[in-house]
């Protein structure tokens, strides 16, 4: 089993910090929420900084059975 990051975007405050943290994995979408772009963009311990610094913790980790 591999990990993604997922962002539940219903409690995102839009404070841009884990874009800035990532922005190989992470984005702002259209309505100004945070959204997962490139799951596999950063190393894990770079993504695993923006989960540990999310405000309201809308960050986390989702198991999958087939990476890429």
């Amino acid at each position: 089993m591999s990990r993604k990051p997922c962002v539940d975007q219903e409690f995102c405050l839009s404070c841009y910090l884990c874009v800035e943290t990532v922005p190989e994995a992470f984005r702002m979408n259209d309505d100004i929420l945070s959204e997962v772009f490139n799951p596999y963009g950063a190393p894990e311990e770079r993504i695993q900084e923006a989960i540990d610094s999310c405000l309201v913790n809308c960050i986390h980790w989702e198991e999958v059975c087939c990476p890429r």
